[in-house]
């Protein structure tokens, strides 16, 4: 009886919170249909929502949304040169440099990762974490493998003791699987303790109303808080104090579905620990004036990503006069450098919110069905982490080669770009190049002109140390090279 009357106490407290909350009332409307297990999913839910909160942030999204969005195409500026570092146009021994100032950092343990991976790969016709997908390398290795043995490789490069603190941001979707996936795999040869992962916060959707819908009677319909929830996140699982505790002071915070990542890469570190940031960007250039990716510029004396769909046609377009580039070039791939000080800061700051209409499934309440719409009926509201860039005191960026750095698997392979293809197309292409600048004579297609070419992380970072697997000699594809120690998968 008395887990019965706890239920009823716990269910006159929500109804008496919501009663002041009148347009949420109706998430009890179906209380008495609801089995014993539902009614306790429904409370716990419940008694985790602040609705002045959601209010608040509805009225602050809606305002932001329908106020007539201030033209910046006439105030934008590219980055300042002494704010800038491309490594196409840096000297060998610059780049050297910064490197080794990097891998300085990352020896006495003060380099951290943060993986975003609260993503499904939906587009990829895949409801797996996109983590854990294959793309089909000869080696069947996933990206989360990918990505950990390059963390591997990295501390062994720095040498010491050097150990890198890999923090992982899953989402109430992909949290269970990413643990399984890396217990399953054993971490993929890092130890356990290195590895945190902690869950992206959720918010209801709410219909243009602000009212929160219903998924199921006894469910609220919920979306990830976007990209830039990782700052409370980060403070909520106490992870801050955790790094803090842990002498990391540098964190490389990246997305997960970029097949050619430089995880914590130390020219990166380096630039902006010499330039003293406490954020700063990896970008690429970008050659296509209607590619669909922000920029990086600054705007009334701060820096900020501009998104494609802010550019007009005409700076979109624009281009330097002495070298032909385009003028706003810097392209954000979410390749971010943060000081775990600015992450505190942040973590106390409200950020912008963005709307998203979307079609979102909900009970109707006065029938009780279940409703699939067919136009957008309500809004997710999210929060993008180049939002924080306005809010740094030292702000840098750092251009790297896209052929080296940046391919994105988005897609399945019918749409032709982004996709498995691609991205396995774009590691071959930069792993052949290792090859012939580590002194290989010829990198050959195979006979079906196929030209599957994989090396191993564990063998080379980024193209380091492969002269005595490759002077001299020449390749016919399909070249699979492993580390001395690395076994085949059965």
């Amino acid at each position: 009886m008395s887990h019965v009357h706890g239920i009823e106490d716990r269910f006159a407290k929500i109804v008496k919170y919501l009663a002041d909350f009148k347009r949420h009332g109706h998430l009890v409307e179906f209380w008495d249909e609801l089995t014993p297990e539902q009614q306790v999913y429904l409370l716990d839910s419940l008694e985790g929502l602040d609705c002045a909160s959601l209010d608040a942030a509805f009225l602050r999204a809606m305002a932001t949304a329908t106020s007539t969005k201030e033209d910046l195409n006439d105030l934008l500026k590219p980055l300042a040169r002494e704010r800038y570092l491309s490594v196409a146009e840096a000297t060998e021994s610059e780049l050297e440099d910064l490197r080794q100032a990097g891998l300085e950092e990352i020896r006495q343990g003060r380099v951290g990762v943060i993986l975003l991976a609260g993503g499904q790969g939906t587009r990829l016709g895949s409801t797996a974490p996109k983590g854990t997908y294959d793309v089909k390398l000869p080696s069947g290795k996933s990206l989360f493998q990918l990505q950990a043995e390059r963390i591997r490789k990295l501390q062994q490069l720095a040498g010491g003791d050097a150990r890198i603190n890999w923090y992982i941001m899953t989402s109430d979707h992909t949290h269970t699987e990413t643990l399984a996936f890396f217990e399953e795999h054993h971490y993929f040869g890092l130890p356990a303790d290195q590895i945190r992962l902690f869950r992206q916060r959720s918010v209801p959707c709410v219909d243009f109303e602000g009212r929160i819908l219903l998924d199921e009677k006894w469910k609220m319909a919920t979306a990830p808080d976007g990209n830039g929830g990782i700052f409370r996140a980060l403070k909520y699982e106490g992870l801050l104090s955790q790094m803090e505790r842990a002498g990391v002071k540098y964190l490389h915070v990246h997305s997960v579905d970029n097949i050619l990542i430089k995880v914590a890469d130390p020219v990166f570190i380096g630039y902006c620990v010499r330039k003293n940031a406490d954020c700063g960007v990896k970008v690429i250039e970008k050659v296509q004036p209607d590619e669909a990716v922000g920029v990086v510029c600054e705007v009334n004396g701060e820096y900020q990503v501009v998104e494609y769909s802010e550019l007009s046609s005409e700076t979109a377009n624009r281009r330097n006069p002495t070298d032909g580039k385009l003028t706003f070039n810097a392209g954000n791939i979410c390749n971010h450098f943060f000081t775990t000080d600015f992450l505190c800061r942040m973590a106390d700051t409200t950020m912008p919110l963005h709307v998203a209409k979307k079609k979102i499934p909900y009970v109707d309440t006065t029938t009780g069905d279940r409703v699939k719409p067919t136009t957008p009926n309500g809004i997710k509201m999210e929060k993008f982490i180049f939002d924080a860039i306005p809010r740094a005191e030292q702000f840098v960026a750092l251009e790297g080669r896209r052929e080296e750095e940046f391919s994105a698997l988005k897609n399945a392979d019918t749409v032709g770009i982004d996709c498995p293809s691609s991205v396995r197309g774009d590691l071959y292409r930069l792993h052949r190049k290792w090859l012939i600048e580590a002194g290989a004579t010829a990198v050959l297609d195979a006979a079906d002109a196929s030209f599957d070419c994989e090396i191993s992380p564990l063998l080379s970072y980024a193209g380091e140390g492969l002269e005595i697997a490759a002077s001299g000699q020449s390749f016919r594809c399909p070249v699979h090279l492993t580390d001395a120690d690395e076994r085949e998968p059965h």
